[in-house]
């Protein structure tokens, strides 16, 4: 009867994509997580909300008036819902996907958000970033390392925040056209310190 059951959860860990191909398991799990609630947006407020699918997705939060990072989805900092604004988002190694930043729509108070190794994030997400108006008044710092499915295309969006101050490219194999994408970014945000490692 084990077998059985063990065949069974073979058979739902490779289902098939709308493409015709497969999608595993935790590929269909990650894209769960990355559903956008807006009834939990309504009951906790956008910043909490948005901290919550963070944290599920792997990636780590710091708030407004705290010093420390925040990764552990059930250890929260407890205290009034509305006095913690997330300032910072470390996505390292996370699995948030574009669907998900619907979540960052109503953020205020984002100053640094550091993309490494996510190998979800690609030119839409970073698109859809860019052209989140509370993003582009509040972000100061981004840092897009060794994701691996970003292009010309997501960093040129760039240019959308005009208040950044400083960027960060590293390892990104798919622009294609770095030293007129990089010229573009630099010409478009003058007051930004653009440091890249695109070799």
């Amino acid at each position: 009867m084990l077998f059985t059951k063990t065949s069974c959860f073979r058979a739902v860990k490779l289902m098939p994509s709308a493409a015709g191909g497969r999608r595993t398991f935790w590929g269909w799990l990650n894209a769960v997580f990355n559903i956008v609630d807006p009834d939990r947006i309504k009951a906790v407020g956008p910043d909490i909300a948005a901290a919550e699918w963070l944290l599920r997705c792997g990636a780590g939060v710091r708030y407004k008036n705290f010093e420390t990072w925040h990764y552990d989805y059930n250890n929260q900092p407890i205290g009034p819902l509305k006095t913690f604004k997330i300032e910072a988002i470390d996505a390292t190694d996370s699995c948030i996907m574009a669907k998900g930043f619907d979540y960052l729509e109503y953020l205020e108070h984002v100053k640094e958000i550091k993309f490494q190794k996510c190998m979800y994030i690609q030119d839409e997400c970073i698109v859809r970033l860019c052209n989140i108006q509370n993003i582009q008044k509040s972000l100061l710092r981004l840092e897009i390392i060794s994701c691996g499915n970003v292009t010309d295309k997501g960093i040129l969006a760039i240019n959308h925040l005009k208040n950044l101050n400083y960027l960060f490219l590293s390892d990104l194999p798919g622009i294609r056209e770095k030293e007129k994408t990089i010229q573009i970014l630099k010409t478009a945000l003058p007051a930004c310190e653009v440091k890249v490692d695109l070799a």
